[in-house]
């Protein structure tokens, strides 16, 4: 058997990967048509963009086989998605893009690196559990129809915010995502989101300062059509309230939006958090399980207040 070289992945490689991408879920998930399966999202363009030291691929005598990407969020580096050509299963290419993934993370001294996986597979879990990751609670994604919403919270979005402001808005975030888990910072995502035109940031205020936020992909990217994408949400812990307005504003900007579906992961460890989105409506569409390495809760806690699946 060849043994496939893995390298860092180039703009160069975004559609053959984005190709493997397609292939791999659709046959993970049984679609009838995998060359059409799911072609209004663009998760490997958009991660690329945002994150390209942590975008690698496997390259066979010169075609592309397979590829993993990741997320930089300070505190936490998220792996995945991993995908390989189903042609190439069970050939080991899974394993090697996952020891070079974890080269590059453990160089940037991630203190956790959390990945979601489907909890029914075995050879998942297998391949995980070879590289130290522990299963956590199962983390659910939860769906919503959009209806006419008013929102009942102030808010503002990043877009709309002047460059000389966003410093401060940006620093404000961080101290909320790291009184979540220590070091935590998403503002990578949120200048993406904004950068690339994914969507928008919600920032909840109260009293003129930052309460809490929601990086929200809309459309084309990482949602797909027709539906609002909440990346990554968070109140300081135990804010049960400011959880529910942070909610409100999701809402509201989705109807204002005109989006068909609100789509959120939120772990069943946040216990109250996962209760009060269910109450609200939300409904699982697929059951994931999400790992961490090492064997630690992180984010994964009943006092807080977030919502993301590691997707």
């Amino acid at each position: 058997m060849i043994v496939p070289t893995i390298r860092p992945m180039t703009a160069a490689d975004i559609a053959a990967a984005t190709r493997i991408w397609r292939l791999a879920f659709a046959q993970q998930f049984g679609a009838p048509d995998p060359e059409r399966y799911r072609t209004d999202v663009r998760t490997v363009e958009t991660r690329f963009a945002t994150c390209p030291e942590l975008c690698f691929v496997a390259e066979r005598e010169g075609r592309l086989v397979g590829s993993i990407i990741g997320m930089d969020w300070g505190g936490m580096t998220v792996l995945g998605p991993l995908t390989i050509d189903p042609v190439y299963w069970g050939q080991g290419i899974a394993r090697l893009l996952t020891a070079r993934f974890l080269e590059a993370a453990d160089a940037r001294d991630a203190p956790l690196v959390a990945l979601y996986t489907f909890p029914q597979s075995a050879t998942h879990l297998r391949l995980y559990e070879s590289f130290g990751f522990a299963p956590m609670q199962l983390t659910p994604v939860l769906t919503k129809s959009v209806a006419s919403a008013t929102a009942r919270a102030t808010f503002r979005l990043f877009r709309e915010i002047g460059a000389a402001q966003r410093a401060p808005l940006l620093a404000q975030c961080r101290a909320i995502s790291t009184a979540v888990l220590p070091g935590l910072d998403l503002s990578r995502e949120i200048a993406a989101v904004d950068r690339l035109s994914l969507g928008d940031t919600v920032l909840l205020e109260t009293e003129g300062a930052v309460a809490g936020f929601a990086i929200c992909h809309v459309g084309d990217g990482e949602a797909g059509h027709g539906n609002l994408f909440v990346k990554f949400a968070a109140v300081r812990p135990d804010d049960a309230a400011g959880f529910e307005r942070l909610i409100d504003a999701i809402e509201a900007v989705a109807s204002a939006r005109a989006v068909e579906r609100v789509t959120l992961g939120v772990s069943t460890a946040r216990r109250d958090a996962y209760r009060r989105l269910i109450a609200r409506g939300y409904r699982a569409q697929i059951v994931g399980v999400i790992m961490h390495r090492p064997d630690q809760p992180g984010t994964l806690r009943p006092d807080l207040y977030v919502i993301d699946d590691s997707r």
